[in-house]
């Protein structure tokens, strides 16, 4: 009977990057001598949804999957300061490349990772090699009658977040934080892929004078104010305004059964003024959800890996 020989899957570095309000904390995977793959995950995920596809793209290039503010293990953003998600990442990636001193950057970004892929690399289209994108085109519009009539809710919302306190922040089991997420995310994660994601998105209630713990009981570790966090949002016209000064070279994942734009035809017309001045646009479907990246990472890398190579 022949040996069986398996490859040897890397163990990634904990990382930590200085920001003025803390820290970003991050997940470097592969080779630290060469430049990595800067990952950015979804809105309220962690660096974990990227555990799974990150160790097989490590055997081409390294990768450094990050927690972005308020996410994971990352620092939380000032008291009194509001999330506009997508303007926020924009800042921090230009940090991260200044601070690690980067030259020609390659992005890959899940759903709000990468509408910041796609925000910095029409910023700085000249820092910008390849742009890979998983299940989102760009940022998702809104129409101009939406702001008008969302900002007041917004903002109160936001006020109403920003005043409660640790003692009144929900605390849940293990089995009621797993029971939440395959609700949330409505079948788009599978059991394990919510197992992988709680590791940097949960972390233990301590007992103390005001909090009496009985048993083991968690929350969630990222900000709750990021629930409110669609001030900032932009109009199609800006959109492509933005989609038309990319220039790298950009791919395109999206799950057969991934989320669906608002309106639905934003999605490619989106991407066709991408095509117009990115120097390259690939456009793969494949079988999957929104999450198609963390549950079926094998029919992900090999397209990730040939768009690397070319």
């Amino acid at each position: 009977m022949e040996p069986e020989f398996k490859v040897k899957i890397p163990v990634p570095w904990e990382v930590k990057i200085p920001v003025p309000w803390g820290h970003i904390s991050g997940k470097w995977w592969g080779s630290r001598e060469k430049q990595p793959i800067l990952a950015l995950h979804g809105w309220q995920d962690n660096a974990g949804s990227f555990d799974t596809l990150a160790p097989l793209l490590s055997l081409y290039a390294p990768v450094l999957c990050i927690d972005l503010p308020g996410h994971g293990f990352s620092s939380h953003c000032p008291r009194g300061q509001f999330y506009y998600l997508w303007w926020d990442g924009l800042i921090l990636v230009r940090r991260i490349v200044k601070h690690y001193q980067w030259d020609k950057i390659t992005i890959l970004g899940h759903s709000l990772g990468g509408t910041i892929g796609f925000m910095y690399a029409a910023t700085f289209p000249q820092d910008v090699e390849k742009f890979i994108c998983i299940d989102i085109a760009g940022p998702s519009v809104r129409p101009l009658q939406y702001f008008a009539q969302q900002t007041g809710r917004a903002v109160d919302q936001f006020l109403a977040y920003e005043n409660m306190s640790e003692e009144t922040v929900p605390a849940y089991t293990h089995d009621e934080m797993l029971k939440l997420m395959l609700q949330a995310y409505k079948g788009s994660l599978t059991d394990e892929s919510c197992e992988i994601m709680l590791k940097r998105g949960a972390l233990p209630v301590v007992a103390s004078d005001s909090i009496d713990v009985t048993d083991d009981r968690f929350r969630f570790s990222r900000d709750s104010r990021l629930k409110i966090g669609f001030l900032g949002f932009l109009s199609l016209d800006m959109t492509l305004e933005y989609a038309s000064k990319i220039t790298c070279e950009v791919l395109n994942i999206r799950g057969k059964a991934g989320m669906q734009f608002d309106p639905p035809e934003n999605y490619h017309i989106i991407l066709d003024r991408i095509r117009q001045s990115a120097k390259k646009l690939e456009l793969h479907e494949v079988e999957g959800t929104h999450f198609l990246h963390l549950n079926n990472p094998e029919s992900v890398c090999p397209i990730i890996v040939a768009f690397l190579k070319s």
